[in-house]
């Protein structure tokens, strides 16, 4: 099976692969003139992209003196509740009348991290019917056409990379403080895994050193990210390495999987299988992984790649999902069991492909 799908393949999709441009910029930086009340939303599950780009913005549009409300569908990590005004952060599953009040009054509604409003979940309906004005900030290709306004760039490292590209382009650069700086930051080591993935080139690592010049510690952001886990993770871990990984080395694939009283088991709390997904190509020979983790009505996949296999399409064509080339994800709606057989099928239905993208093995 080949991998080299059409642009269009993505239905509902607007061709904006690289958008920062300038008649954007002034039309928005008109809008932020005057204070208007803000809604920003990131995405279901948020990670450290997600989370630095939604405070990062939060705090920039404080500093311009807007009335600014962030808002996250669901409950976000513990170990990201350091970033600066996560207190003030809005969860849609808990507070959803005051939330769905604070989209109702907005003059702008931003959206981070996520091209699609289907990843606001239960919030979407809300989101969609809003008359507010519509600004993405992300880097996910083929973002839908539900937005007026796209800050957009897929080679850009992470969203958070994209804030601060979109803070310097309306000319605010030095509205950036050392909150901002951070949270910035954490969004862009989170999504690049510390500045291991190939999108991270040269600009990146300028921006970055432009970053560290606002006085953030780069050392003590490392240990909240990566060293900030609880015991019960680690425990998992163990056991998903010990009991729940499975090879299959005639494809270069390796994958862990998880059901729901396993994860009860050990306490389980949002974002406590956060990097699970990369473990398997610490193996030599593997190059694709997957986790699949069993929810209450269909079984939640995410996909990791090294070199050329585009997992995002792999995610788009069967699981109802997308993402980067290297990292995506989506859902099985099955029982874990069938699930699993499922995403075995798929995979050796690219055997031909795999063993062309990786001829040395």
């Amino acid at each position: 099976m080949n991998l080299s799908l059409p642009l269009n393949f993505f239905a509902k999709t607007v061709n904006c692969q690289n958008k920062l441009e300038p008649k954007v910029i002034a039309e928005i930086k008109e809008l932020l003139q005057v204070p208007r009340r803000v809604v920003i939303f990131t995405h279901v599950n948020p990670d450290g992209d997600a989370m630095g780009s939604l405070m990062g913005l939060y705090h920039f549009l404080k500093k311009l003196g807007h009335e600014v409300t962030a808002v996250t569908p669901n409950e976000f990590p513990f170990f990201l509740t350091w970033l600066s005004g996560t207190d003030n952060v809005k969860v849609f599953t808990k507070q959803p009348t005051e939330i769905t009040g604070k989209i109702a009054e907005a003059d702008i509604i931003f959206c981070v991290d996520f091209n699609d409003l289907r990843r606001l979940k239960e919030a979407e309906k809300y989101v969609t019917a809003s008359k507010a004005i519509k600004i993405l900030i992300d880097h996910h290709p083929y973002p839908t056409p539900s937005f007026d306004y796209y800050i957009h760039r897929i080679n850009a490292s992470a969203a958070a990379e994209l804030v601060y590209d979109f803070i310097r382009a309306l000319g605010y650069q030095s509205a950036i403080d050392t909150v901002i700086a951070e949270c910035i930051y954490a969004g862009i080591m989170s999504d690049t895994n510390s500045f291991n993935y190939n999108i991270t080139d040269s600009s990146t690592f300028r921006k970055v050193a432009d970053l560290l010049e606002f006085g953030l510690d780069h050392n003590r952001i490392f240990g909240l990210l990566y060293d900030n886990y609880s015991y019960n993770r680690m425990r998992l871990m163990g056991y998903c390495l010990n009991q729940k990984m499975v090879l299959l080395p005639q494809l270069h694939v390796g994958y862990l999987w998880l059901t729901q009283d396993e994860m009860n088991a050990y306490n389980f709390q949002i974002g406590d299988s956060e990097g699970f997904v990369n473990l398997p190509l610490s193996i030599r020979g593997i190059y694709i992984s997957a986790l699949l983790t069993e929810k209450d009505k269909y079984v939640r996949i995410s996909c990791r790649s090294k070199g050329e296999f585009p997992v995002n399409r792999l995610c788009a064509e069967h699981f109802e999902g997308g993402g980067h080339k290297n990292a995506a994800g989506g859902e099985i709606h099955l029982p874990i069991q069938q699930a699993l057989v499922h995403f075995e099928k798929i995979m050796e239905e690219y055997r031909d492909e795999i063993h062309r993208l990786y001829p040395n093995g």
